[in-house]
C-alpha cells in the first residue's frame, strides 16, 4: 500500500508541473494579447508613425518611452512633395496610432484614408485652420489686401495657392502647436491607457514649454523698427498674425509655386516703402528666388526655417531650438529695439 501511495505521487508532480506551465502561457498568451489589444510594437511599444516631422516630435515629446515612432517623411525631403512607398503603406497599416496634418501631404492623406487603421488623428481637426495669401493675410479676418497699407492685394492667383481647408503651417504658432499637442496626447491615451497618465504628465510639460515660447515670440517681437518681413515660402502666416507682423511671402503656401515677374516687382517696390532689410530663405527648398530678389534689391538674406523637417543644416536640433534661432533672425531682420 505504501509503495502505491509512492506511485501515485510521483505521477502527480509531473502533472502539477504541466499544469502550472500550462497556467503560465495562459497568462503569457493573456498578456501578449493584452500588449496587441493596446497597440503594442517593437519591444512592447505603441507603434505611432507620423507624417512628417512637426507630428513627430508631438508623439515622440508625449510618449517617451512608451511609443516607438517613425515618420513617413525622412530627413531633408522636403514634406509637400513627398510621395509614399508600397513600405511605407504597410507600415501605415500596421500601425498602432497616425499622427498626420491634413491638407499638407496629398498622398499622406490618401494613404491614411486607406490604411484601416484606428486611431488616426488629424492635426488639422485640433484647432481652427485659416486661410492666408502669399502675403500672409488671414481671409476670414480681412479681405485680399483690403485696409492693409502698402499692398495692393493684386498677386497672382498661382501665387496664392493654398492647400484646401486652409494654411496648413499650425506648428510655427506655439500656441497653435499646443492645441494640436493636447488633441495627440488624448489619442495616445485612448490607445494606451495603461500609460494614459505618464501621457497625460508629459502632455502637460509640452504645453508648458509652448507657453513659454510664446511668450519669448510675444515679448521678443513687441518692439521692432519694421514689421514687415519677406520669406521665399509663405508659411509664417499664423506666426505674423500672432505677433503683429506682416509676412510677405515670394511663393504661397506651397514652395513650389512660381512667384509671377508682377509679384517680384511688386516685393521691391515693397521692400524700399517698408524698409525691409532682409530676405528669408529656407533649408529644404531653393533658395534661388529669394537670393535673386535680394541681389536686385541690395537686401541682405538670412535664414527662417519652417521646421518641417532637421537636417545637419538646421539652426537647431529640435523644433524649439529651430524657433528660437528663428526669433532671433527675425529680431535682427526687423531691429529690435
Amino acid at each position: 500500500m505504501k509503495m502505491d501511495v509512492m506511485n501515485v505521487r510521483r505521477r502527480l508532480i509531473p502533472t502539477a508541473a504541466l499544469a502550472g506551465a500550462v497556467t503560465l502561457a495562459a497568462t503569457a498568451l493573456t498578456a501578449c494579447s493584452g500588449a496587441a489589444a493596446s497597440g503594442g510594437g517593437k519591444d512592447g511599444k505603441l507603434a505611432v508613425t507620423a507624417s512628417f516631422y512637426p507630428m513627430q516630435f508631438l508623439a515622440e515629446q508625449i510618449g517617451k518611452e512608451h511609443v516607438a515612432v517613425t515618420s513617413l517623411t525622412e530627413p531633408g525631403v522636403e514634406p509637400h512633395d513627398l510621395e509614399i512607398t508600397p513600405k511605407q503603406t504597410g507600415r501605415l497599416a500596421e500601425s498602432a496610432v497616425v499622427v498626420y496634418l491634413k491638407g499638407l501631404q496629398p498622398a499622406v492623406d490618401k494613404a491614411v484614408a486607406q490604411s484601416g487603421v484606428k486611431n488616426v488623428v488629424d492635426a488639422a481637426s485640433l484647432t481652427e485652420l485659416e486661410a492666408h495669401d502669399s502675403a500672409g493675410h488671414d481671409h476670414g479676418h480681412q479681405g485680399e489686401g483690403e485696409g492693409v497699407p502698402g499692398h495692393s492685394g493684386e498677386h497672382d492667383q498661382a501665387d496664392d495657392k493654398s492647400e484646401a481647408g486652409g494654411d496648413p503651417h499650425i506648428w510655427l504658432d506655439p500656441a497653435k502647436y499646443a492645441e494640436v499637442a493636447k488633441g495627440v496626447g488624448a489619442a495616445l491615451e485612448k490607445a494606451d491607457p495603461v500609460h494614459a497618465a505618464d501621457y497625460r504628465k508629459n502632455t502637460d510639460e509640452l504645453v508648458g514649454k509652448l507657453t513659454a515660447l510664446d511668450t519669448e515670440f510675444n515679448d521678443g517681437l513687441k518692439n521692432t523698427a519694421s514689421r514687415t518681413f519677406i520669406t521665399a515660402h509663405a508659411a509664417f502666416g499664423y506666426l505674423a498674425e500672432r505677433y503683429g507682423l506682416d509676412q510677405e511671402g515670394i511663393s504661397g503656401v506651397d514652395p513650389e509655386s512660381e512667384p509671377s515677374p508682377a509679384r517680384m516687382k511688386e516685393l521691391q517696390e515693397l521692400a524700399k516703402k517698408e524698409n525691409v532689410s532682409t530676405v528669408f530663405f529656407e533649408t529644404l527648398a531653393s533658395d534661388k528666388t529669394a537670393k535673386s530678389l535680394a541681389a536686385d534689391t541690395g537686401l541682405k538674406t538670412d535664414v527662417l526655417d519652417p521646421v518641417e523637417g532637421i537636417t545637419d543644416t538646421s539652426q537647431g536640433s529640435d523644433y524649439f531650438e529651430v524657433m528660437r534661432s528663428n526669433l532671433k533672425n527675425l529680431q535682427k531682420a526687423l531691429g529690435t529695439k
